[in-house]
Parts: structure tokens; sequence; C-alpha cells
């Protein structure tokens, strides 16, 4: 869009605008580069309502995490009229401060943190271990105020505050910068960004293992899929450890610094993805760290704040998405009830599990754009995988059909007689017609009696021993009498089959009146027995 800068000018003067034409231009480019990226990136998943924390001022407020349940911010605000100005970024030199939390996610006035950790030079984020009693810290001389080194500190026991045996780090190298350090919640690992030679651009992701001592092993440079020939920084981890979310002026992003969220998994770290236009904007977004599962706080500097980084609270409401279909036998389409579908995440762990209900039918949760693999498991059926790709961002359902193939039939001696061995036959309860799955089940004894004419078979039926056992002996012999009309409607010779009923007098298992649900199932059977 053309604009005439003259007619911006009149305007300007006409209607008492506060802001000349190049601000205007500035802004008005910026608001069109938002609308051409939120065509690329939309929500990407996320759904952000991003708020201020009422604690803003001109200077620059960023948050470093929690410690004793108090919001860690790190500040440029002056203290004092005397207050030493940092001439690399013409604000004072940086204070850790500490707030109080309020319910809605505002803060408290801010509060000077540490006597101890606050000096007369730079302080910049911090980050404790699980316990709380070790300070990961970062400071710059004033001599080199762009130049951070990694410390780390231990609380006295029983002091208030007191941070003794301060050590520099042997991470730290010459012309390095250490920036934003970030324990991960077991403890184990700590992630920062530096400018190290090895980094691919300017500031890269590393992660170091934390010893038993507390010092740190080889810093290791967390790859190209995190890392770009631009800047990446402030990493911080979800309350589980499973994501590491980052702010990088690379990959494909709105504008400026954006916040990317990548899976942690056992082979490495994925390629990440933007957080969306309902958090990031044209302008800088940076220092992205959970307080609960979808209430984080960041910084920017996007319009109408009050300094160059603003401090707010970002909640979202997560985008529901489902997965359903059904279970079928791969050759009649028959529905599959009873079925184990188990949902597991890239890493092969487990996310839930059901059974299919009477229709075959099955029904999860899925997060947007995490990759997931289906598994089943099912007597008398090959247990299969299945792969499956949450690819949208916004509220949906996805349907997946799981197809599966029946296992064969075996002959094998039970109770010192042959039998052909399947899964078992079910009928519904206290009937004895049989369930449609039941029919995948028979064909498989159709299809070895047509394949050996000469065998002869008694089909021997047995319940629980719940009920009366008149009514117990009768159900069995109904339910016999349908498995053979089965046989019989398939082409088998009536005359190659017979059918007995015995009730609850054979149980498979013993267990009297203590049977398990379990125990009950194995009770209730069918038999196909071969007759000599």
């Amino acid at each position: 869009m053309k604009i005439n800068v003259l007619a911006l000018v009149l305007l300007s003067y006409t209607f008492g605008f506060s802001q000349g034409p190049s601000d205007f231009l500035a802004e008005n480019d910026a608001s069109n580069a938002y609308a051409t990226s939120a065509i690329t990136i939309d929500n990407n998943g996320f759904k952000f309502e991003v708020l201020d924390t009422g604690i803003n001022t001109k200077y620059s407020e960023i948050g470093s995490g929690f410690f004793m349940n108090k919001l860690i911010m790190v500040s440029s605000k002056k203290i004092g009229a005397l207050a030493k100005i940092d001439p690399n970024t013409n604000e004072a030199y940086k204070d850790l401060f500490c707030l109080d939390v309020k319910e809605d996610g505002g803060l408290s006035s801010p509060l000077l943190f540490s006597r101890i950790l606050n000096t007369k030079n730079s302080e910049d984020q911090l980050t404790f271990t699980p316990d709380q009693k070790t300070v990961y810290f970062t400071r710059s001389d004033k001599q080199n105020s762009l130049e951070y080194k990694l410390y780390k500190a231990t609380l006295e026991e029983d002091s208030h505050g007191n941070w003794i045996n301060h050590k520099l780090l042997s991470v730290n190298v010459n012309n390095v910068s250490i920036e934003n350090p970030f324990v991960d919640p077991k403890g184990e690992k700590i992630y920062f960004s530096a400018n190290m030679s090895n980094s691919y651009g300017g500031y890269d992701i590393y992660v170091a293992d934390i010893l038993n001592d507390g010092t740190l092993g080889t810093a290791k440079n967390l790859g190209p899929n995190v890392n770009t020939p631009s800047d990446e920084k402030y990493p911080s981890l979800s309350l589980d450890g499973a994501y590491l979310y980052f702010s990088s002026n690379g990959h494909s992003n709105i504008g400026g610094y954006d916040i990317f969220v990548s899976r942690i998994l056992e082979k490495g770290v994925k390629a990440p993805r933007n957080m969306g236009n309902t958090i990031n904007t044209p302008y800088d977004e940076v220092a992205y760290f959970l307080a609960e599962r979808n209430k984080a706080y960041l910084s920017s500097d996007r319009p109408k704040g009050k300094g160059s980084y603003d401090l707010y609270v970002a909640i979202n409401e997560e985008v529901k998405q489902n997965l359903n279909g059904f279970v079928l036998h791969s050759k009649s389409n028959i529905h599959l009830p009873n079925t184990v579908v188990i949902l597991k995440d890239e890493d092969g762990n487990e996310v839930a599990k059901q059974l299919t209900d009477d229709n075959g039918a099955f029904d999860f949760d899925v997060l947007p754009f995490e990759e997931y693999t289906i598994s089943t498991e099912k007597d008398g059926y090959v247990n299969e995988t299945f792969n499956f790709s949450a690819s949208k961002g916004f509220k949906t359902t996805y349907s997946k059909n799981l197809e599966l193939d029946t296992t064969a039939p075996k002959i094998e001696k039970v109770n010192d007689k042959l039998a052909i061995v399947i899964e078992n036959i079910y009928f519904d309860s206290a009937k004895w017609s049989l369930k449609e799955e039941s029919h995948v089940s028979l064909n498989k004894i159709v299809s070895v009696l047509t394949e050996n004419p000469q065998l002869k078979l008694s089909i021997n039926a047995h319940t629980d021993n719940k009920g009366r056992d008149n009514y117990n002996m009768n159900l069995s012999k109904k339910r016999a009498a349908s498995a053979l009309q089965f046989l019989v409607e398939q082409g088998i010779d009536k005359n190659r089959l017979e059918f007995k009923g015995f009730g609850e007098t054979q149980p498979k298992i013993d267990c009297k009146s203590n049977c398990t649900a379990n125990q009950l199932q194995e009770n209730r059977r069918v038999e196909f027995i071969i007759v000599d």
C-alpha cells in the first residue's frame, strides 16, 4: 500500500497525532508484515491470551523463573538517582528482583532479590536446582557488560538467602558470553545460550550434564534442528521436561525473536514449531517459561508497552483434538469389540490405553502436531502398529480405522484330547446368539474342516458359575448348538459335527465363589474337540 507522506504530515497537525510520518510508516510496515506472516504462521496449535502483569516500567523487565514461589526478574530498573548507566544498553546495569505472584497471574511490586547475588556489576538470568539449594547465575563486569559468565552458588543451611561457595564454572571460555541458564526439572542437565566457536551462527543453545558436585560436564550444541545461522536464546523446559522452549530470530518467524517449541526425544531434539500468532508478533518475544501447565511468563518489546522489554503473563487455552475410529477385521470389515488399543508418543511412551466398545470403537485425545503410534492387542488377531500424525493446529477430530488380520488356528491337546484351538467365542450376555465378531473366529474352524475333510468335531460349550445350575446347563447347550448351526451354514456337513453343553461342571479355573472377572471369562468358553 502506498502512503502519501505529505498527507500524513498534514493529518498529524490537524488531528494531533503523537507520532510522526516515519513512526507511522514503521508501525504500518510492521502491521503489514504481521498480517502477511499471519497467513503463513497461524496459531500453530496454541491459543494464548497475553496480559500485562501490572509491574512494567520504562526500563526492561525480563523474567527468570521461580524461587520459593516468587517470580525472579532481571531488570535495569534504576535504584537511586546515582545509578550507573551501561553505555552498551543506555540503561542501568541489571539487578535481580523478586515478586509475589497473584492468582490472576499479575505481580506485586518488585523487591531486590539478594544482597549477595546483586553486585555493582550487571546480573542477568539465573536458575535453581529442583531442591532450590543451588543457583546457577550469570554476571558481566562493567568493563565488558555484554559478555556474561556462568557461576554457581549454594544456599547456606538454615540461612535466609545466604548464598555461599560462589564458583566460576569451567564451561566458561574467554570472549564467549554464556547466557540464559535453565536447569531441567530433574536437576540433571542445564541448558544455556552462548556464542561459542562451534555455534551455527551468533548464539546457539547448548546443554551440559550437572555432575554430582554441581559442576558441569562438557557443553554440547543442540544441533541444526534447533540452532540456525541467526540467534537462539532463552531456553526453558516444560514442567515434565518433555518440551524445549526458546526464542529465535531464525527459523520461520513472524518477526524479530519468536518463541518456538521443540519436543525432546531420546534420539535428540525435534525440529521446532513456531508457537503461533496468538503469542508472537513482528517484535521480539523472549524468556518464555512456565508457571503452570497452561500459564507462562514472557517478555516483549511489542507496541503499547512501557519500556524496552515488558513482562507479560500468557494463558494458553489448549486446542482440543480428538482421534477416533474403529478396529475392523481386514477381510470382512466386521467390527472388533474388546480390542486393546494403546496410544504411544514418539518415544514409545504410553499416553493412553483403552478397550474398544461393543461396536469396536476407540477414542483418544491428542495434541496438535504430535507424532503417535497406535498398537493393538486382541486374542486371535495379529498385533499391529499404526503411525498417526496430528497434522493440524486447530480444534478438530481425526478419524482412522485399524484393520487387523487373524492368526492361524492351531491343533493342540486340551485335557489330553486334540482340539482346534482358536480365541474365545463371544455371545451376548445370558444369550446364545453369536456376536458378529465370533463369525470371524468360527470361519477359522470352517477353514480347518474344509482343508481336512476327514476331521469330525464335538463342539463343547461351558459357562461360568454365576446363576442356577440348570439354567447354565441349558444355556451352554444352546450356545454349542448356535456354533454348530453357523458351521453348517458355511457348508460343513452336519454329520461331521456334534455339540454338547457342560454348564459350569468343568471349569477351566476352579475358583469356586472367589472368581475374578478374568477367571469367569476364562471359564466361559467353547472348545472344538476332534473326535476319533
